[in-house]
């Protein structure tokens, strides 16, 4: 890719499935949205995945299936979900439990507190 690697590295990192199901509030922890997605209970365009590191791409529409709507770990995290904040790169439609990647998100836009350049410092020696 093209770019500065540690933001290029971080906007992978926010692509994947497992990510992008914690990130629009389907599981209340990444490990949860992990075993979620290995258990087979999302689809991406009506075909279902089940490779947490899956990169979701522009346009792609998560949705939990029709056989795991009933799934109480996923309609809590779904009520908790809005306490926090929302992500200008996704948007999540609550009543028909599905989600869709918008644009890959930018370095300012991604919410966490790592300095990914020390990251790539470390492993390129």
């Amino acid at each position: 890719m093209k770019g500065i690697t540690g933001e290029n590295l971080l906007v992978l990192l926010e692509c994947r499935l497992d990510n992008i199901v914690y990130r629009l509030g389907f599981a209340p922890s990444r490990k949860a949205a992990r075993q979620l997605v290995l258990h087979r209970h999302f689809s991406i365009n009506d075909k279902v995945v089940d490779i947490p590191s899956y990169q979701v791409r522009p346009g792609n529409i998560v949705k939990v299936r029709d056989g795991s709507r009933n799934i109480d770990l996923i309609h809590a995290a779904l009520k908790d979900t809005g306490k926090g904040f929302e992500l200008a790169w996704l948007r999540l439609d609550k009543a028909k439990m599905e989600g869709e990647l918008l644009e890959r998100p930018k370095r300012l836009d991604i919410p966490t507190t790592v300095q990914e350049q020390m990251v790539v410092e470390l492993y390129s020696k």
